[in-house]
């Protein structure tokens, strides 16, 4: 008996190491398995069985074969080349394999569904498999516990297949999947747990041989648009937890060889001759050639549907790509990506937690291999080019895309249509502009401009000659190009993707990549913050720069301050959103009323904040409050308006080279601007920002920080009831009190600082009162001034010289403007000492005119007694018209 069963066992080695051994006109032991339980089972009395359903009775000295079949010789010698007759696997395929156009008999049709079915289930073939694959069967728990003779093993081991090592073991299960995969029936369980669903949805026909053998492929891709659909919510039918996870497995099991997704090889058969024609099969390599050619113009309806239904589950679960499941599989378990017990499994699979895993690591220094970044540079990007890849966006933007952004579907443009809509009209809802925050923090495209497909084409040439100093794909380009924006280099398409992506990175500090890395100890250790990919009801990610900026400016005295390096990309970052208000966003949020009521037809870059500044008064509070601290930081550091440095670039190389290179501002350069303002190389978009600038000064006291820090403690002693900052006001209520409460104060206070003299427009007491009576009598000045400059000093004197011929002005402007220090005199704490030396210069005159008018009488009198007293004595004429001044004044 023994030595019976080793014999057999002798013939079962024979006949694999012949399969092993034979080209294509060989048999395979596939083949031989077949045979060999067709002749046992023979003779046994069960001839009949052990053919296929429909197979003739005549048997050959060479075994039976498909090609000698009556139902399908003509189909085979008609489809298949003649070298692949004499084998029955190479004939399947064939036939599988045919093209759509391609027709095959229903019985022979019949014939191959029995022939494949009776290979998978034969206790003979599984035989082969424990013996060709013993060692494997034994390292798997799983499959060593199956139940053998229903053909179980052999499903095991194909699920298995990417851990088997053994050579013939993995060749045989490899042929045996093409044929497990080629139609659902035959994928053991999926039958029993999708049947249900298949007729819910009307996916098929579940009777044997109802369907022709390309179809059994439409049947599984039905149920994955129905399982993409839900997770869309736009279910006609609910599909069952069992189904789900089957039809996850399945296309997990084919993610290898797209030969084994039998709707997308049928789908994309002509398009990967064309596209993808020297890309080996395996490893899913065929696979992302075809996703990288999904968009182009040639690629048909049928392969762009199936590739976005493909990249869809890959979305829902990460081992649908077997390229990324295998590159990453180490750090996923280094980092343990993939072990949050409190989690559920179908979130903790999907891609987008995966990539926000790796990308912390990433962003935390630690070590993720080249492999593995490589594919999740791909995928990243994949997400970006079609937004249809996140349920989410196409949940929540639904009715945005209808209304603004239909017919775009097309490398990222859809994408950046909503990032348009949101930044310029503000309109998204809440839902759609979280789900836009989400998906840009997956992506992560500020780390690699690369990964932002509509942002690179657009940019490639402005990259290619202001950031071609600075390596391909480095964070640093997209610093480069906001740098750029609003010069000569910078063309139109790349300005609008730009502000669009940079409008959601503004909105998350975590996003700049630089700036995370140089702040992460700072923010965590002042503001509180948690990890890259964690957020805080307490600490939301916006206001995490809020916190940054707040400490960037602080002494030692005041508190804890920001490292060097923190506070140089504080920096870089307040600059560029300096070039527009919607890169704040917390300047955008509270000032979103007072921008459509004041500002509306401010477009250029930079002014929307100047007019935002000019309207201070009337700002709502918020928005007041959030303008005030911006500008309070601009006088420390003026480098941060970056659009009027860039305008004042002759100055500052000429003038103020050494105090524009200090790593502290302190207002020294603002200083040495106001100082050169009549320089032949100011030009004028510098002289408007610079006397911008002095205008805002003379709003508020803070808005001078030299001034600030030079009579803060007496502001807040002398003044601590005053309504209005105004450095006017202030220095007036100062000056009346400081007499005998502050010694120190005078020398602090340098009054050429403030050119309200010469400058109507600096002095906003007057320029409130007269607004009316200046275009009334000096419209000519207005009208004749070529530049600012020359209206300097000569509103004034226009002013004057219609008070001096008592002409009547408007009543505002007489009562207002230069009546007004009256009605501060008189209301100031100081009035007393003020009205006391008011009278002592009266009386002084008075005494003057008497000295004078004696003086007057008596020389007029000697005059008539001496006419030559002009001749011999001229200091008397002179002492005469000093008299007849002071009389006439």
């Amino acid at each position: 008996m023994a030595a019976c069963r080793r014999v057999q066992r002798l013939l079962l080695l024979m006949f694999i190491c012949g399969w092993i051994g034979s080209a294509h006109g060989g048999k395979s032991d596939t083949e031989n398995a077949a045979e060999n339980a067709e002749r046992g089972k023979n003779g046994a009395g069960e001839g009949k069985a052990a053919a296929p359903d429909g197979a003739s009775s005549v048997r050959r000295s060479g075994g039976w074969k498909l090609a000698e079949e009556a139902a399908c010789r003509e189909d085979v010698s008609r489809i298949c080349p003649k070298h692949a007759w004499n084998n029955n696997l190479a004939v399947l395929e064939c036939l599988q394999d045919r093209k759509d156009e391609t027709e095959i008999a229903a019985d022979c049709n019949h014939l191959l569904w029995n022939y494949k079915f009776n290979l998978t289930t034969d206790p003979k073939f599984e035989s082969v498999a424990v013996e060709v694959c013993k060692t494997t069967i034994s390292g798997i728990k799983e499959c060593a516990a199956e139940e053998r003779g229903k053909g179980y093993l052999v499903s095991c081991l194909v699920d298995h297949r990417t851990n088997i090592s053994e050579y013939q073991c993995n060749q045989y299960i490899t042929k045996m999947t093409s044929i497990v995969f080629s139609d659902y029936r035959l994928i053991c369980g999926f039958m029993d747990k999708c049947k249900d669903d298949i007729n819910k949805l009307h996916c098929g026909s579940v009777n044997t041989g109802d369907k022709d053998i390309h179809s059994q492929g439409e049947v599984i891709a039905c149920l994955e648009k129905g399982l993409v659909s839900e997770a869309e919510e736009q279910p006609a039918i609910t599909i069952k937890e069992d189904c789900k996870k089957s039809i996850m497995r399945v296309a997990e099991l084919s993610s290898d060889d797209f030969h084994l997704d039998r709707h997308l090889y049928f789908a994309c058969r002509e398009d990967r001759e064309r596209y993808c024609e020297n890309t080996p099969a395996g490893e899913g390599k065929v696979y992302k050639c075809l996703f990288n050619h999904k968009f182009e113009e040639s690629m048909s309806d049928k392969c762009k549907d199936a590739l976005s239904t493909r990249q869809k589950l890959i979305a829902q679960d990460y081992k649908v790509s077997y390229s990324l499941a295998k590159a990453c599989k180490p750090d996923l378990r280094k980092y343990r990506c993939n072990m949050d017990t409190a989690m559920p499994r179908a979130r903790e699979a999907k891609l987008s937690y995966l990539l926000l895993c790796l990308e912390a690591a990433v962003h935390r220094g630690q070590t993720v291999s080249g492999e593995c970044q490589g594919e999740m540079l791909d995928y990243r990007r994949m997400l970006m080019e079609d937004y249809s890849l996140s349920p989410e966006i196409v949940l929540h933007c639904r009715g945005e895309i209808d209304t603004h952004c239909s017919g775009l579907h097309h490398k990222g443009r859809t994408l950046h249509c909503l990032m348009r809509v949101s930044r310029d009209k503000g309109i998204l809802e809440g839902h759609c502009q979280k789900a836009l925050q989400t998906l840009i923090q997956e992506t992560d495209p500020g780390a690699d401009y690369r990964i932002d497909r509509a942002l690179n084409e657009a940019c490639e040439s402005v990259i290619q000659t202001a950031c071609k100093h600075i390596r391909n794909g480095d964070p640093m380009i997209l610093s480069c190009l906001m740098e750029h924006l609003y010069t000569d280099k910078m063309v139109e398409d790349c300005e609008h993707r730009l502000l669009e992506l940079q409008y959601f990175i503004s909105r998350d500090w975590k996003l700049d990549p630089i700036l995370y890395k140089k702040c992460q100890n700072d923010a965590s250790r002042i503001c509180h913050t948690h990890g890259w990919n964690e957020t805080s009801e307490f600490m939301p990610p916006g206001a995490v720069f809020s916190c940054l900026y707040r400490h960037a400016y602080r002494t030692e005295m005041q508190g804890r301050r920001l490292s060097r390096d923190c506070k140089t990309e504080v920096q870089r970052i307040l600059h560029q959103r300096a070039l527009d208000v919607k890169l704040d966003p917390e300047l955008q949020q509270r000032c979103m009323t007072d921008l459509g009521k004041w500002c509306s037809e401010k477009t250029e870059a930079g002014q929307e904040l100047e007019c935002l500044q000019d309207h201070l008064d009337e700002l709502v509070t918020s928005c007041r409050d959030v303008v005030g601290n911006l500008t309070e930081l601009e006088s420390e550091d003026i480098q941060i308006e970056a659009l009027l440095i860039r305008a004042c670039e002759p100055v500052i190389q000429s003038y103020c080279h050494e105090v524009a290179d200090n790593q502290i501002d302190t207002g020294d350069l603002m200083e040495c601007l106001v100082a050169n303002k009549h320089q032949k190389e100011m030009n004028e978009k510098c002289t408007v920002g610079v006397t911008h600038f002095q205008l805002i000064q003379m709003k508020d006291f803070r808005f001078s920080y030299k001034f600030k820090m030079a009579c803060k403690e007496d502001v807040l002693k002398l003044c601590p009831n005053i309504k209005k900052n105004n450095i006017a006001i202030v220095v007036l209520t100062m000056c009346s009190k400081a007499a005998n409460k502050s010694k120190n104060l005078f020398p602090s206070i340098k009054f050429d600082a403030f050119p309200s003299i010469l400058d109507y427009r600096l002095n906003p007491v007057l320029r409130k009162a007269c607004k009316a009576d200046i275009p009334k009598f000096c419209q000519g000045i207005l009208n004749n001034a070529k530049d600012d400059n020359e209206l300097e000093g000569q509103v004034i004197s226009c002013l004057k010289l219609k008070y001096a011929d008592q002409v009547r002005t408007h009543d505002r402007c007489e009562s207002e403007g230069f009546s007004d220090l009256a009605g501060q005199v008189f209301t100031s704490p100081a009035k007393n000492y003020i009205l006391s030396m008011l009278a002592m210069c009266v009386v002084l005159l008075f005494l003057m005119g008497l000295l004078c008018g004696r003086i007057t009488k008596r020389v007029t009198q000697e005059l008539k007694d001496r006419t030559s007293m002009c001749r011999h004595e001229p200091q008397g004429l002179i002492w005469i018209c000093l008299c007849m001044f002071f009389l006439h004044s």
